[in-house]
């Protein structure tokens, strides 16, 4: 069995009400995925930095979910020529 590695990193970008995340996968091809998630604070909550963190990098993750079925199903279609039906 043969090992490949991804390498995944997350950076936010915060203010007082909102927190951004990006997710940059490093594919072993040498190729990039970039998503983004965002968080936004209501104000009645108190300043809790790390769990809109935590949101927003739930967010871009589930995007680079999408992203990765995407490519997934365009690659699987391209050596089929027919519909790839992929589901999470």
């Amino acid at each position: 069995m043969q090992t490949v590695e991804w390498d995944i990193d997350v950076a936010f970008q915060e203010d007082t009400d909102r927190t951004e995340a990006t997710v940059t996968l490093a594919l072993a091809d040498g190729s990039q995925l970039r998503a983004h998630g965002t968080a936004k604070r209501n104000p009645d909550d108190p300043a809790r930095p790390r769990i809109g963190e935590e949101i927003a990098a739930a967010r871009a993750l589930a995007d680079m979910v999408h992203q990765l079925m995407d490519r997934a199903a365009t690659e699987i279609e391209d050596i089929t020529h027919e519909p790839a039906h992929l589901s999470v």
